[in-house]
This record gives structure tokens, sequence and C-alpha cells, in this order.
């Protein structure tokens, strides 16, 4: 029986996806670029993997981390704006996948174990890419926040590390998450914080959020959430920015000249940055970054972290 391909929009991994057509059935083939280490690949499959069993992900039929190929069931997309539940209904659907993925057997770390945050703006800051002294401020207000909150490996859940919109699918009837490149062990509010960026925007929808993740959303509970929204937000810009690391010889970036996330959506919605390319990429490191400082440097922010501080365990 002949396979009918149909190469699909990837994300910015720079994987090759396809759908295949094979009869009745429809699968995605997933070809992982091949600057992606094999280790790396080893990690995501196997959280997708994991994900799939918790029925988290799509089915997935083939996964072979030295070759770089996956192939999962294709799910048909509707528009989020046409969940039956709204806004409200969506959000609370997510927080019961991110529930139910906390629930599966522990992901592996992403890199080597210990604090991810610091892992990652560490490799950063030896990329070259920004200039020396550039991210002191960034290291320094990340010490403070572990002061108050420490890495705490032992409390490690599974992590989607990258539930934003562009990587769920609602087919009609449910939701499932999709690309998991970055999944990897982290902490228990990771996934939550980064849903409030765009999806759980509003104080009463991030309530709902957490209510159908299993969590009380009391007062400390949503200080902690906020400041895990700041560490997610120094994460992003590590991750975004390291991938554009300077090649020999080029000049080091020496300003951070952050767009605020409601000014990168809009040059994004505007146009005025492809969706596609290095300056997408780069603009949104930079808008990650300069976010984070401004969020620790806000009047409130001590009130904050000493509440987050006083929080339970998640």
């Amino acid at each position: 029986m002949a396979a009918r391909f149909r190469r699909l929009k990837g994300g910015v991994s720079g994987a090759l996806i396809c759908r295949v057509d094979i009869g009745e059935r429809c699968y995605v083939l997933r070809v992982e670029p091949e600057r992606t280490a094999v280790h790396h690949r080893r990690r995501g499959f196997a959280c997708m993997t994991i994900a799939a069993a918790a029925g988290v992900a799509p089915a997935v039929h083939y996964a072979d981390p030295v070759g770089g190929v996956a192939i999962m069931d294709f799910v048909d997309p509707r528009p989020l704006s046409e969940h039956p539940g709204n806004t409200a209904g969506l959000v609370r659907e997510l927080g019961g996948l991110v529930n139910r993925l906390q629930s599966t057997p522990t992901f592996v770390p992403l890199d080597q174990p210990g604090d991810i945050v610091a892992t990652v703006l560490a490799t950063l800051d030896r990329s070259g890419l920004l200039a020396r002294g550039l991210l002191d401020g960034h290291r320094e207000n990340l010490a403070r926040i572990r002061a108050a909150i420490p890495w705490t490996p032992c409390g490690l859940v599974s992590s989607h590390n990258d539930p934003n919109p562009r990587n769920l699918i609602f087919d009609g009837r449910r939701l499932w998450l999709i690309d998991w490149e970055l999944a990897a062990c982290n902490d228990p509010l990771f996934d939550l914080a980064i849903v409030t960026f765009e999806l759980a925007a509003t104080e009463d929808l991030a309530k709902v959020l957490c209510v159908a993740a299993g969590r009380t959303p009391s007062r400390s509970f949503l200080a902690r959430l906020a400041v895990t929204r700041l560490l997610a937000r120094l994460f992003y810009g590590g991750i975004a920015l390291e991938a554009l690391a300077a090649g020999p010889g080029a000049a080091p970036e020496h300003t951070i000249d952050g767009l605020t996330p409601a000014e990168f959506h809009r040059a994004v919605l505007e146009g005025r940055l492809a969706v596609d390319g290095p300056d997408i990429a780069r603009a949104f490191g930079m808008m990650s970054l300069a976010t984070f400082m401004r969020g620790v440097s806000e009047p409130g922010f001590d009130e904050v972290l000493a509440w987050a501080r006083d929080a339970e365990a998640p």
C-alpha cells in the first residue's frame, strides 16, 4: 500500500515533520536535525513515550534516538478557540494533563543533575553570545531566589517544560501535548507557570489551572507560582539564545535590549518578527532575559519572595 507524505510546519527545533497517510491511518514522521545530540534525542523520545503511555501525548509507534526518527499518531488539529469550555475549560483540561504527567515515572534531567535554570544560564554564559559580565545580575538574582526557595532534587516531577499554545493540539474532543524536546524532570510548578504566560494570564484563570492540577491556590502558593514564572523566563532566555551562540570571531552582544512580553507578541502579530529564523529566537531570548530582570526589580518582589519562601513544598 502506497504511503502519501505531506510536510507539516514545524517549530524552532529544525526537525523535519511530515504527515504520512497509509490507507485510512494517519501518522506523523519526525526526523530530528543532525545537530541534536543523541543523548538529547534519547531523553526527548523517552519522555514522549512515557507521556503517550499516560495519554498525555499522541501514541508513539516507533522511536529511534540514534537515527533521530519517531512515528506517532497524527491528530487533526482544531483551533484552541473551539474548545467547548472556552478559555476556562481549556485551562482546566490542561491543568488536568499537567497533573497526569506529573504522576508518571519521573523523567531524566535535561542535561545533568542539578538546578535546571542555573545549568541553562551557565551554558549561555559560556556560549560567547553575550559580553562578559552581562549576565551577572541574572546570576545574582537567581542566587537570591534560591536562597529563599532552594533547588530540591527530591521533589522533581516529569515536566514538558514548554506547554505553550503552539505545543497543544485540540482534536475537537480533548487536548494533547506535543513536541517533547525540552521535556525533563523539573520543579512541579514549572509547567503551570509557563501556562500562565498566555493561556492562564489572569489571576482567576491561574486559580482554575492550579485547582485542576491538584493544587490549592493560597496566597503563598500563588506567590511561589509568580517566582517560578520568572525562573521560567530565565530558562527560556537561556534556551533560545544558547542555540544562537556566536561563532568564532563573532562580536558578542553588549546589551540586553529586550521587549516586554506584550511588545514581543504584538511584533509577531504585526509581522515585524518572522515566525521562522534567528530574529524571532533572538528577540524571544532577549525578551525573556529582560523580563526576568524587570520582575526581580519590581518594588513588591521582596514581599512576593517572602510569601513564596513560606509556601509548603509543592
